[in-house]
């Protein structure tokens, strides 16, 4: 015959694996469920890390061809890429901005580098210019339409 003390020990240690079992179980289907997610989000942020990809190569203007050789004339401003890398007259309008005490509009830049400035049509291209070297990371332009350098 069997004891009935160690009958009743054997069923209260089922009991308590029998419960240890149910957590484990609601633990393992919660870590199932995290990594789930953690698969989810990371095939999310790889599509969108190619999409931001795609846009910023977009973004970009296509490079120049000069002797079948693509050239971009102006680059964009990365590390690397140094002031030399740009045109002799874009180097001169960074300068003039720099030289000015503080933000400066185009006709002051002119002014500096001997545009015409009482021509608007001789001050245009260098407000383009100011507008490129914006565009490619090298100047900031203000609301109220003045330039200042980024550093």
């Amino acid at each position: 015959m069997l004891d009935p003390e160690l009958l009743e020990r054997i069923t209260a240690r089922r009991a308590e694996l029998d419960e240890l079992e149910e957590q484990l179980v609601k633990q393992l289907a919660e870590v199932r469920t995290d990594r789930d997610e953690l698969a989810t989000a990371e095939r999310v942020l790889e599509r969108m890390t190619g999409q931001l990809a795609e846009e910023r190569a977009s973004a970009r203007p296509v490079p120049g061809q000069v002797g079948g050789r693509a050239v971009m004339l102006i680059p964009h401003r990365e590390p690397g890429v140094e002031e030399d890398a740009l045109p002799w007259d874009y180097q001169r309008i960074i300068t003039a901005v720099r030289q000015g005490a503080g933000p400066v509009m185009a006709r002051e830049v002119g002014e500096v580098v001997g545009v015409d400035i009482s021509v608007k049509a001789k001050l245009e291209p260098l407000r383009s210019k100011l507008v490129r070297l914006v565009d490619r990371g090298w100047l900031r332009k203000l609301p109220d339409g003045r330039f200042t350098t980024r550093l």
